[in-house]
């Protein structure tokens, strides 16, 4: 097994001179399962064909274990790429796909069936060996496209966004395969993909990347609960994080008609870089709904405390509800989402108010996006 490490690697396609990736620093451990994540255009893929050898690196260097195999071929890297689309020989039988490459090294015969079985078995594709790939559903084509990366034993796996061509239910399942069956194997990999619910779900770590530029390397919880800026805050979570600009007030910051309690620390790094508001994160889930007549903490007497939210759609999942609502924040409509119970969803155009639970806000400076809350 290996470690994968990108030192300031950068790539810049011709023509252009905005890299499409910029001095990424990045550490895979041995045997991690690292997920790379980010809008279409980010550079994720783009990071991982650098590694593939697939693509030139224009600066810094990339390690597989102790080589530096910035400027050697794919086929010196001793890696497994699995790509989107399956890329399967239609003339060939199930085995055969999965054996071909050993076949190219000339490995022998027997060797190549013990191992095609062997991975066949892992993947549950056994009864499959000696079909063509026409007679297979999408989800069994690529776990033969998996099965053709294990029998090489290498000590990368690489796939860019191998789930995309399957349908929901399916790409649910397979995620679980794939993740399960990287941990028995314990090889390296690097996985691509643009579905944030998909990188939270498989990966060890997840780093997110925007505009070539790496955002974040964290625990998919960690990503979660201390999101390191506005991109990243705004991009991980389903659905996203509700984040609204609020003024500094005496206590905290001012949230509708009532004061939110945010560190003093917060608030003294927000007055620093001279910020009169800060952005004010807080997840669905994260709302308290005030009742009718509730006042208690309300900045006046006259109107109920928080926000109020008037409900345009309520979506019904069973176990909850998700209510996405506008509100006025000095004097603009601004969309927010919030999470109820799934017995008790309000009506639509109803008036929620809302106020963000103790303890579960982030705070991000309104200048520079940074995350100002411990």
């Amino acid at each position: 097994m290996a470690t994968v490490s990108f030192d300031k690697a950068t790539r810049v396609y011709p023509g252009s001179t905005k890299p499409a990736v910029d001095q990424l620093e990045l550490d895979v451990a041995d045997g991690e399962f690292l997920v790379l994540v980010g809008p279409s255009g980010c550079g994720k893929s783009t990071s991982l064909r650098m590694l593939a050898g697939l693509e030139d690196v224009n600066g810094g260097a990339i390690r597989i274990g102790e080589r530096d195999v910035t400027h050697l071929p794919p086929k010196d890297r001793d890696i497994a790429m699995v790509f989107q689309n399956y890329a399967l020989y239609p003339h060939m039988t199930v085995a055969d796909n999965m054996g071909f490459a050993l076949k190219i090294a000339g490995v022998n015969k027997a060797d190549i069936r013990k191992k095609v079985e062997e991975a066949g078995k892992i993947l549950d594709l056994t009864e499959y060996l000696d079909r063509k790939p026409k007679a297979l559903s999408g989800g069994q084509r690529q776990r033969v496209a998996m099965g053709r990366a294990i029998v090489r034993e290498p000590q990368v796996f690489l796939m860019d966004e191998p789930l995309s061509n399957l349908d929901a239910k399916l790409r649910v399942s397979t995620r679980t395969q794939i993740a399960s069956l990287q941990r028995r194997l314990g090889i390296t990999t690097v996985y691509v993909t643009h579905d944030q619910v998909e990188a939270m779900t498989m990966g060890d770590r997840v780093a997110v990347l925007k505009d070539g530029l790496l955002q974040q390397v964290d625990s998919p919880r960690n990503m979660y609960d201390r999101p390191k800026n506005l991109f990243v805050a705004g991009f991980i979570g389903s659905p996203a994080m509700n984040l609204v600009e609020v003024p500094i007030t005496d206590g905290g910051v001012k949230f509708g008609n009532s004061v939110v309690p945010v560190s003093r620390e917060a608030l003294a790094a927000a007055s620093e870089k001279g910020d009169k508001t800060v952005t004010v994160g807080v997840r669905p889930e994260h709302f308290d709904v005030v009742e009718e007549g509730g006042t208690a903490g309300a900045l006046s007497k006259d109107a109920p405390a928080g926000l109020a939210v008037t409900v345009n759609v309520v979506e019904e999942l069973g176990a909850d509800g998700y209510v996405y609502g506008t509100a006025e924040l000095d004097k603009e409509q601004k969309e927010i989402v919030v999470r109820v119970n799934g017995r008790a969803v309000p009506d639509k155009g109803s008036t929620l108010h809302v106020v963000p639970r103790a303890g579960e806000t982030h705070v991000f400076s309104t200048s520079t996006g940074e995350r100002l809350t411990d």
